[in-house]
């Protein structure tokens, strides 16, 4: 499995920023994938995830109506479009995943990091005026 993201950068708070990640090595139908950030001095906690089991994308309150996640299959890329970007969604950003075989690793109840099987190398965010 090879996860990568990219599309980070510096943004004034307001702004947006749209992040890619490309994913390979999986199958779609049993391979959920999950958007997580750190901010400096914090835990990695979980954004947004996409389930396999039936398509079901579900973020954390805090970015819900301002971070849409969303895929594009031919190019093997999942995104997460950040608009409205606060001081607070300041952080690096990973795209990570893992099966979903016999399990649920993403539902409206979060995703664990200790429950991902993958990561990819994260891209820092800086939102900042």
């Amino acid at each position: 499995v090879q996860l990568q993201a990219s599309g980070g950068g510096l943004v004034q708070p307001g702004g947006s920023l749209r992040l890619s990640c490309a994913a390979s090595g999986f199958s779609k139908d049993s391979y959920a994938i999950v958007w997580f950030r750190q901010a400096p001095g914090k835990e990695r906690e979980w954004v947004s995830c996409r389930s396999s089991k039936d398509g079901s994308i579900w973020y954390r309150d805090s970015v819900k109506g301002r971070f849409t996640m969303s895929g594009d299959n031919a190019k093997n890329t999942v995104y997460l479009q950040m608009n409205s970007l606060k001081l607070e969604d300041t952080g690096v950003y990973y795209c990570a995943g893992g099966s979903e075989a016999g399990r649920w690793l993403c539902s409206g109840y979060g995703t664990y990091a200790s429950s991902v099987d993958d990561w990819g190398k994260g891209t820092l965010v800086t939102v900042s005026s």
